[in-house]
């Protein structure tokens, strides 16, 4: 298959999963920001990507799909599987993917239903657009389970496949026709299984920090949650005193966090992470403490900058909650580290509760620094029905995006006035009364 330079996932879709009950669909840019109340459907909308990527990652297969893993955890379908209006729980849900590449636009459905005891695959759709022509390239391919002859010999022919391809089998989380002679399969589900085992997952509850972290791999691919990958990239980092450590020390200082950050081999196993305890520069070598030893924020943070720090272009990176632990002031200025990500064309995908770091998005905008058609904001809402609904905008130039259904200023707007009328009352007392 031909590759080039490949812009990544551009689109998720869900149906059925949690309140996710009918479909919404997210459009994915370098910045994307999901926003919206506690249970309104932010996580929902990115969970059953994460249950593919966990299902590819298994070191044996699952199944179909694999429930409870490192990227989400559940121990039946019945527990994410959508409640109807009329209370009634379905049996199935789907996802869609798009994505792009150089030359390739594919998307991809795949329909999972619950039957006794298990999950199956019950239909899959791939579709594929080229920009140009390439020989034996599938363009179409609708697979179910159990498919008749017939049924198969009509993808067979509209995708001018051999006639040896003559079964419906399931690899992991996709179905594929295979040549039972050979042994051999045909599907255009590999750039979806790409862009899945690509994913950088940063989950909101990054643990507590450790005195000593494992040697892990540094990549390319990061397997479960990125925050156990953190010290042995910067150990990585600093041994081969690569540029990202600078950037990554700089962009603490500047989040106001820590002037220094750095490694120590512990055996053949370990590894001391190390941060300074003062802001600025100088011989700081003789400042460095254990991680441990700081405020919680450093260790929350880390794994965010050097998830983007460490992302190359087209590679999705989910953050839930950048801004854990973070000072206000510091999430104003994350903005800027994850726009900086956005513009090398890093896929971000925010889940946040921060009006400020969304104020930092928007400033970065209006100044001319992060171009509008970069970012793309989703704000989500639950009905009365407890259905979840997603209202999409763009920024425009001035790094406005006129109204959401809920504003987080509207909530600070509220506070702030309660509070002012509660000081002019205990001031002044009631007006009505006086």
């Amino acid at each position: 298959m031909p590759r080039g330079k490949g812009e990544g996932i551009t689109k998720i879709a869900v149906k059925g999963f949690k309140s996710i009950a009918e479909e919404c669909t997210i459009d994915i840019r370098p910045l994307t920001i999901l926003a919206g109340a506690n249970s309104s459907g932010k996580s929902s909308i990115m969970e059953p990507l994460l249950l593919l990527k966990q299902t590819l990652e298994a070191p044996y297969d699952p199944g179909p799909l694999l429930l409870d893993g490192p990227n989400v955890q559940f121990t039946e379908a019945a527990q994410f599987l959508s409640i109807l209006p009329e209370k009634k729980k379905t049996d199935c849900f789907q996802i869609r993917i798009k994505t792009r590449d150089s030359i390739i636009t594919s998307s991809l459905r795949i329909v999972f239903r619950k039957v006794p005891s298990q999950i199956k695959i019950v239909e899959m759709a791939a579709e594929t657009k080229l920009d140009q022509l390439v020989y034996g390239y599938p363009k179409h391919l609708n697979l179910f389970p159990e498919m008749s002859p017939e049924e198969i010999k009509v993808q067979l022919d509209q995708n001018m496949i051999p006639e040896d391809y003559n079964v419906v089998k399931r690899l992991r989380c996709f179905l594929h026709l295979e040549s039972q002679d050979s042994y051999r399969s045909v599907s255009n589900t590999g750039n979806f299984e790409s862009n899945i085992l690509n994913i950088v997952h940063v989950p909101g509850l990054r643990g507590n920090p450790e005195r000593t972290y494992k040697f892990t791999s540094t990549g390319p691919r990061y397997p479960g949650t990125f925050e156990h990958y953190v010290a042995s990239l910067i150990h990585e980092w600093q041994k081969t005193k690569d540029k990202r450590l600078k950037t990554l020390t700089d962009t603490l200082r500047t989040l106001g966090l820590t002037g220094h950050v750095g490694t120590k081999k512990i055996g053949d196993v370990g590894i001391e992470l190390q941060v300074g305890r003062i802001l600025h520069e100088g011989d700081e070598g003789n400042d460095l403490v254990n991680i441990a030893d700081v405020g919680f924020g450093v260790s929350q943070v880390l794994p965010v900058l050097v998830a983007v720090i460490a992302a190359e272009p087209g590679r999705l990176v989910y953050i839930e909650q950048p801004e854990l632990h973070l000072h206000p002031r510091a999430q104003v200025a994350l903005a800027q580290v994850i726009a900086d990500a956005a513009k090398r064309g890093v896929r971000v995908v925010a889940e946040t509760h921060s009006s400020l770091l969304l104020l930092g998005v928007q400033t970065l905008v209006a100044e001319g620094n992060l171009p509008p058609e970069l970012v793309k904001l989703h704000w989500f809402t639950r009905r009365e029905d407890g259905i979840t609904e997603v209202n999409s905008v763009d920024l425009d130039e001035a790094g406005t995006y006129g109204d959401w259904p809920m504003d987080f200023d509207d909530v600070s707007l509220n506070v702030q006035s309660r509070f002012l009328d509660a000081v002019d009352n205990v001031r002044f007392g009631d007006k009505e009364t006086a």
